[in-house]
């Protein structure tokens, strides 16, 4: 994932439990909704099983990927495509060839020299996917018969998005490369959200950057594209964990893979509503659904 939203530039303390007996274990990863969402998750199954939990979110993953490889941080709530292509660029450069596919696990294995290079395991690839994704209004969808991106070949759109969507094969160079549409602007409103849905909904872009998984499209009159020819990466969720922690706390392997096995792309669809447009808090929502799935 792309995302980043509001919240310290540095790895500040963000939360923090006390009571377990098994350690301290140090959460870090974006602080957009739906990272929050998975990494109290982490944070109350974590600490059900008897660790001391320390949250610590930033904007983006540039921010702890380091701390992670050194150890400052232990775990982390991941997206599969995101990790690898951020690991592939700082090792071979911003024009090295993708290692990451449609296929998550095909993805994980590609990457496993340079996962191993950071000190870094990534554990089993839940269902559950969090690409990124565009959007129209329902009425620009309904008067130029456009469900899928293929729709759009040959038509001019200005594009509303993250800041640097520009030339990437899964943003805007992708929309114009492999599927020709003409994006004559790119209009850095962020990464969904309502900047981005009102550029759209004001027409002022025809066409909004968000994500899969985006729960409030519907009640603001926008509906998603399909990706029909592929461009996304795999970005199912994983958590990420620091290897030399994981080799002494093998416990939370069996805990992270049981919430991942169960959690899927329309759950996390309907939890990220509840949380971004509904505003109820993330650690009471990540409450709700572990306990109504058996997890706590």
């Amino acid at each position: 994932m792309t995302a980043a939203s509001c919240a310290g530039d540095d790895l500040s303390d963000d939360s923090s439990s006390g009571g377990g007996d098994k350690g301290d274990v140090t959460i870090s990863g974006q602080s957009f909704d739906e990272a929050v969402l998975v990494a109290s998750m982490y944070q109350l199954l974590l600490e059900d099983e008897g660790y001391t939990v320390e949250q610590k979110l930033v904007k983006s993953r540039d921010q702890y990927l380091g701390e992670l490889t050194k150890g400052n941080v232990d775990v982390v709530p991941e997206y599969t495509g995101g990790i690898v292509d951020l690991l592939n660029t700082l090792e071979n450069g911003a024009d090295a060839d993708p290692l990451t596919t449609p296929d998550a696990q095909e993805s994980i294995d590609a990457a496993q020299e340079l996962l191993a290079k950071n000190n870094v395991t990534l554990l089993e690839p839940s269902e559950a996917t969090d690409t990124n994704a565009f959007f129209v209004t329902q009425e620009y969808s309904e008067s130029n018969g456009v469900t899928k991106l293929s729709d759009l070949e040959g038509k001019s759109v200005v594009l509303a998005g993250a800041p640097d969507c520009e030339g990437r094969t899964d943003c805007e160079g992708g929309l114009t490369d492999t599927y020709g549409i003409d994006v004559t602007k790119v209009i850095a409103t962020g990464f969904g959200g309502a900047a981005t849905y009102k550029s759209v909904q004001d027409d002022e872009s025809q066409l909004g950057l968000t994500a899969t998984t985006d729960g409030g499209l519907e009640a603001e009159g926008l509906v998603l594209l399909e990706d029909d020819k592929q461009i996304q990466p795999a970005q199912n969720l994983v958590p990420a964990i620091n290897s030399d922690w994981l080799a002494d706390n093998q416990d939370v392997e069996d805990v992270l893979n049981e919430l991942m096995s169960t959690l899927t792309t329309e759950d996390l669809a309907e939890l990220n509503k509840r949380v971004s447009v509904d505003r109820e808090k993330a650690a009471d929502v990540a409450q709700d659904y572990l306990t109504e799935k058996g997890l706590l």
